[in-house]
């Protein structure tokens, strides 16, 4: 009798995330890394720091009237970056 412990590359993977608790982390990375497709290079270019802590993602900025500007949608921006996650990865957005 043979025993078959035959898994794909992708769900070993998944496993290997998920049983050293990275599975999050590399959502936060990948969150970060689509922050200039989400919000557009003109943004991008201004932004100095983006750094995820408790669910809040902390932005810091260069310009002042962008941080303003940017201060009455952090709802849509919290909404648009967790949909091109996949998932909820950050639940507020604080701007710097």
């Amino acid at each position: 009798m043979s025993i078959h412990n035959e898994t794909t590359i992708k769900e070993a993977i998944e496993n290997l995330l998920k049983v050293y608790k990275l599975s999050d982390k590399l959502s936060e990375r990948k969150l970060i890394a689509s922050w200039e497709n989400v919000m557009g290079a003109m943004i991008s270019k201004h932004t100095k720091e983006l750094v995820i802590r408790n669910k809040q993602l902390i932005v810091t900025l260069d310009s002042a009237a962008l941080r303003n500007e940017l201060s009455l949608a952090k709802t849509k921006i919290v909404e648009m970056l967790n949909r091109e996650a996949g998932k909820e990865v950050i639940k507020e957005v604080i701007l710097r």
